[in-house]
């Protein structure tokens, strides 16, 4: 069964979600709940079968499809991708678990399945048009679940989702395209397959077309700055499970497909956008934070904190390095755990009494203790607090980049300092002071459906907060295996000079042997 755990991984809640059309919708709540609980013990066994000493590719599934074209079923799970794997599991379990009495639950927990088969997709696939197939399809669940199950505006947000990450898809396959056809003229031999990719060194001017191809489609995905302002109207709109889903898996996507493509195919690229980049990542940082700290809906606070998390991944990424990938890979896992979990606190207190307004509330912490106790929580991770699961991440991408830049790695950590003010102010309004609401005096505390959703991503948010050993170690040794592909594939100078050798840092080669 290993050999095809990862197409079990993937096509398991399809077969399941089709077959959902068959069950009563009374039923569908426990059937969608042991559904997804067969896939996180699944992905929990893929841990377990993980082999950490290996920095390569595991459990590689390939089947011909148009082989004249080159285009194969090929897939294959890393360090980089593994954890990822799991948390999608784990968040639609959750997300599952954790519904509230909806319209139409029965199509919504079929839509989570679907969702779930092609976010696990994207992750596996080693195949350029597989790839890009599942990154495609899970435009359709989403666009589905904010258009049926969201707010005033829900037609308008996921329209505009669904235009501006269609659009930068289709500008993202013509560098595929030109990709292959690349491959084609040095070979002679048409192939979509990554890692055949990886062996190919393009001159540089080709890169830069390329990568900038490439970067069109993954930054509208992260959302990079100026590209994000479909993002705010998603989370508005979307339902609570839907804005979990989109923080905690989907916005991961970019900024995987940065490190799994634009990276080790375009180093000369990577560095000569290095700063650029890098630049656009800080005004993320900065400048949704501003704007968070302007909102009054408390749900639009955690969605600009999200973009302005995602502005620090992005550095670490473009860091360029092991310490900066390393830290930027950990701290999507980190982004995803607290930021899905802050969505998931907006909509209990929703649920309750169906505002997000921050003036509605007001001395919570006296009628729900609990409650204001695990927000409190997520809201130090958030801020990178250390001893919490964002403060690795958080440390390491700015390590890494330190060793780039030391200005602009400071001006960063003086951004995230704006993250404690927006967070720490929000947190006042609701939870400090007298109770200023006659309304929210008898709120119920945290249910126990509920803490069975945030408990778990409580313990995780402290547990790797203080001992991310078992996860930074695979993560690290898959990413040792992409920094020297890059080095070993740039021709520029200055990326030899910002892509560290590790084999010759390691000892195993000597510097003349290196040149």
């Amino acid at each position: 069964m290993l050999d095809n755990i990862l197409s079990i991984l993937i096509f398991f809640p399809a077969l399941a979600g089709v077959l959902g059309f068959m069950i009563h919708k009374d039923s569908m709540r426990a059937y969608g709940v042991a559904v997804a609980t067969i896939e996180f013990g699944l992905a929990l066994w893929l841990w377990y079968a993980f082999d950490n000493t290996v920095a390569g590719m595991q459990f590689i599934e390939q089947v011909a499809l148009i082989p004249t074209f080159g285009i194969n079923y090929i897939i294959g799970v890393d360090g980089i991708s593994l954890f990822i794997i799991v948390l999608a599991a784990f968040f639609t379990l959750i997300g599952i678990a954790s519904l509230t009495d909806t319209k139409n639950v029965k199509n919504m927990i079929i839509t989570l399945l679907m969702l779930q088969m092609t976010m696990v997709g994207v992750f596996v696939a080693l195949d350029a048009i597989i790839f890009y197939i599942f990154w495609e399809l899970s435009l359709v669940p989403m666009l589905y679940i904010i258009g049926a199950w969201g707010g005033p505006l829900r037609i308008y947000a996921s329209v505009k989702f669904f235009l501006y990450t269609f659009a930068g898809s289709l500008v993202m396959l013509v560098g595929m395209l030109f990709m292959a056809y690349f491959y084609y003229q040095a070979t002679g031999v048409w192939s979509f397959a990554i890692l055949d990719w990886y062996r190919l060194i393009l001159p540089e001017n080709f890169q830069l077309w390329l990568f900038a191809a490439f970067f069109v489609g993954f930054a509208i995905k992260v959302p990079m700055f100026p590209f994000h302002t479909w993002l705010p109207y998603a989370h508005g709109q979307a339902p609570t499970i839907g804005s979990v889903i989109l923080a905690a898996i989907l916005l991961k996507m970019g900024t995987y497909a940065f490190i799994r493509f634009s990276l080790p195919l375009f180093p000369d690229a990577a560095t000569f956008f290095m700063f650029p980049i890098a630049i656009l990542a800080i005004i993320m940082i900065v400048y949704t934070a501003m704007v968070a700290y302007a909102q009054e809906d408390v749900k639009q606070v955690v969605a600009y904190s999200s973009v302005s998390h995602m502005g620090v991944i992005i550095l670490g990424t473009f860091a360029l390095n092991v310490e900066g990938i390393t830290g930027s890979i950990f701290l999507m896992i980190a982004h995803g755990v607290v930021s899905g979990a802050l969505f998931l606190l907006v909509g209990v207190i929703y649920d309750r009494r169906h505002t997000k307004m921050m003036s509605e509330f007001g001395g919570l912490a006296h009628v729900m203790p609990r409650y204001a106790t695990i927000f409190g929580l997520m809201m130090m991770a958030s801020v990178g607090m250390p001893l919490t699961i964002n403060f690795v991440g958080e440390f390491l991408s700015l390590l890494g980049f330190y060793q780039q830049s030391h200005i602009l790695t400071l001006l960063a950590g003086i951004a995230i300092i704006v993250g404690a003010i927006y967070m720490l102010a929000a947190y006042k309004k609701m939870f400090f002071g007298e109770l200023t609401n006659e309304k929210n005096r008898n709120l119920p505390d945290v249910s126990k459906r509920e803490l069975v959703a945030l408990i778990p991503l409580s313990i995780i948010t402290i547990w790797l907060g203080i001992y991310p050993k078992p996860i930074l170690d695979p993560i690290n040794n898959s990413v040792e295996s992409i920094v020297q592909l890059m080095h070993d594939k740039s021709t520029s100078e200055e990326a030899k000079k910002r892509i560290p050798n590790l084999a010759r840092e390691a000892g195993l080669v000597t510097s003349q042997e290196a040149h």
